[in-house]
């Protein structure tokens, strides 16, 4: 293998790795808390967790495959199964983001009819209708057989190896990724936005009312003074900061490969075999972004996997402890044999 071969197939070990560790801890944190299952959106980011753990264990090994054979892992029946997989979990991961967008928008924006809004059952009605849409794509494309090993990007994916069908192909291509990965970043866009308007209007009168409060308290000392003009600035960033992290990464990840897959119907350009495996390397960080950008730096899961981490600790450490007193006894005991 070349030097890139070899750092591809590193990149992608350490993705897999590190989505692997990090999706499995989003798992046991919603397992974990009763307060994590209790809320709306943990539903869709237990489903966001379900694609992504299973394109964790199915596709990126085949993927790694791939890249070192240079040729088409498994049997044909394996392969169709994974691209099967790759068209319906890279769908479902995309409208389970603008699932997550919408129930923000609502929770910001109509905030007092927002339990009546957001309900357990609408959570499962636009789950299902993420799962239709998601699976309806690749059964078309595995009845037609456009599904395949793509030496492009060293994996099982959308391909159509008929010329016949190159005009119904590019057509399925085009719909498919502006049902998909268009609509999503379009809702996304749009109810982020909205999220963020109301938030910079709110920030807008704490920001007044922290004025007026710093004017009439004339003797207060500068260091306090400040350090509130500090947290007003941090405030106003918080929420652009958010906010440009979830469209961005869905964005740098997924835009690249999209792109990708549609400049590659055309037969005038050539896309090097080396892009096309990084723009799926790009795709799959999603798998590896998600855990950290919608639940594992929050608040609320950061003291569920802290309390896991401390429970498990404590145990092991009484475990230890234990064996260690039932070890000096039997010592006592031989010595006083």
């Amino acid at each position: 293998m070349s030097i890139w071969e070899v750092i591809l197939v590193f990149v992608v070990v350490v993705l897999m790795l590190v989505a692997l560790l990090a999706n499995v801890l989003v798992l046991m944190c919603f397992l974990y808390s009763a307060d994590i299952r209790k809320q709306v959106p943990g539903l869709f980011i237990l489903n966001l967790t379900f694609c992504n753990l299973l394109m964790t264990v199915s596709n990126m090994p085949l993927t790694l495959a791939g890249i070192i054979y240079k040729s088409q892992p498994g049997g044909d029946q394996i392969c169709h199964i994974v691209g099967f997989l790759e068209t319906f979990l890279t769908t479902n991961s995309m409208l389970s983001m603008a699932a997550l967008s919408i129930d923000r928008w609502i929770a910001v924006v109509f905030p007092l009819s927002y339990h009546s809004k957001m309900r357990y059952r609408d959570a499962a009605l636009i789950l299902s209708y993420t799962w239709l849409h998601s699976v309806s794509f690749p059964i078309v494309a595995a009845s037609l057989s456009w599904v395949g090993f793509h030496h492009l990007y060293a994996s099982c994916t959308l391909y159509n190896k008929r010329p016949e069908d190159r005009t119904q192909f590019v057509i399925f291509t085009g719909v498919f990724h502006t049902l998909s990965f268009l609509l999503s970043l379009v809702v996304l866009c749009f109810t982020y936005l909205k999220v963020l308007k109301v938030a910079r209007f709110h920030c807008k009168r704490i920001d007044v009312i922290t004025m007026q409060t710093l004017v009439l308290l004339v003797d207060i000392h500068p260091s306090v003074r400040e350090r509130c003009l500090e947290e007003q600035k941090r405030r106003r960033q918080r929420a652009t900061k958010k906010i440009s992290t979830f469209i961005g990464t869905f964005i740098l990840c997924f835009a690249p490969y999209v792109i990708t897959r549609l400049v590659e119907l055309s037969s005038v350009v050539h896309i090097n075999s080396h892009w096309g495996i990084i723009s799926k390397c790009l795709a799959y960080s999603k798998v590896v972004s998600d855990p950290f950008v919608y639940s594992l730096l929050r608040h609320q899961y950061k003291k569920t996997w802290k309390d896991i981490i401390n429970k498990i600790l404590k145990r092991s450490s009484i475990n230890s402890s234990a064996l260690t007193s039932e070890s000096h006894n039997r010592n006592i005991l031989q010595l006083n044999e």
